[in-house]
């Protein structure tokens, strides 16, 4: 087994507080509040998470998980100007998951 952490943590101002709802490999997985962690158990292998909140999301991300290992991620609302812009013609530019090393 493997974990999967994701922390929703902002950075300075961040519009998007409600708590984001996690879908791992497509299915519901949990949700996490702002600044807060969750933490998934999670088989050895590749596997696809994605966070949204109402019509916002983000774009899907693959990763690989290794047997022991923690694979870590920071979920944000915060983006550059032009990206946030065209978050409201794009609802899964709103969102993003940053990869966090241990």
């Amino acid at each position: 087994m493997a974990t999967l952490r994701l922390t929703h943590k902002a950075i300075g101002v961040e519009v998007r507080r409600a708590p984001y709802e996690v879908e791992l490999d497509g299915d519901a997985a949990g949700a996490v509040a702002m600044n807060e962690s969750i933490e998934i158990p999670i088989a050895a292998g590749d596997h696809t998470v994605r966070i949204h909140s109402g019509r916002d999301s983000s774009r899907p991300v693959a990763f690989a998980a290794v047997a022991g290992d923690t694979v870590a991620y920071r979920c944000t609302g915060k983006r550059f100007l032009p990206l946030f812009l065209a978050s409201f013609i794009d609802p899964a530019l709103a969102l993003v998951l940053v990869p966090e090393h241990e």
